[in-house]
């Protein structure tokens, strides 16, 4: 979090208890010390927002939006209010902790893109788990079965079963690549006034 000095009206960044690893292993980077700080704190940023993301989800389902058959308009609802409390956590945090020397812009500008930046990368991420869930299921299931068997014997993989695993893969994968189209692109667009 920044807060402004009341006396010489400079940026003083608030402590956060990452901020020492963070910076301890960024400054093994030489040059590129600020740049590697800021993709971690964006990573921590990232794994908070999936936490609130998930979180408000399993709450809203747990409670008022329950998922109903064969009626989807709940799942729409929770699963778009989830989406926009961790984009919201997630812009707070990167403006004020990731990069809290970003001032140029006003802060509705800067969520704008922040928020057009998340949707692109979301539906990237979404075109790619529905495009290769079921191949990596079908790649995957041969390969760990011995593994599963180990801890269920007997155990018979369904279709469900592999488009399951199939889709913890693609998601794993796709949550990769569009953590770092979300650094790249907020770096060089939303806040590519720091230096």
């Amino acid at each position: 979090m920044t807060q402004i000095n009341a006396v010489d009206g400079t940026n003083r960044a608030f402590r956060n208890p990452l901020d020492t690893i963070i910076n301890a292993v960024a400054n093994r980077f030489g040059e590129k010390s600020k740049e590697v700080e800021r993709f971690l704190k964006f990573a921590v940023v990232g794994t908070i927002g999936a936490i609130v993301d998930f979180g408000t989800l399993i709450i809203l389902q747990a409670t008022i939006l329950p998922p109903v058959k064969d009626n989807n308009t709940n799942v729409i609802i929770a699963t778009t209010v989830a989406f926009l409390a961790a984009i919201i956590s997630n812009f707070l945090w990167n403006r004020f902790w990731t990069y809290p020397d970003s001032r140029s812009r006003s802060v509705r500008r800067q969520i704008a893109l922040f928020t057009f930046i998340s949707v692109v990368g979301w539906l990237g991420r979404t075109a790619w788990i529905s495009w290769a869930y079921s191949h990596l299921g079908a790649i995957l299931m041969p390969i760990l079965l011995p593994e599963i068997q180990m801890f269920r014997p007997g155990y018979v993989p369904s279709v469900t079963a592999e488009a399951k695993l199939g889709t913890l893969a693609a998601q794993l994968v796709g949550v990769a690549v569009v953590m770092f189209w979300n650094f790249f692109a907020n770096r060089y667009w939303t806040y590519n006034d720091v230096k």
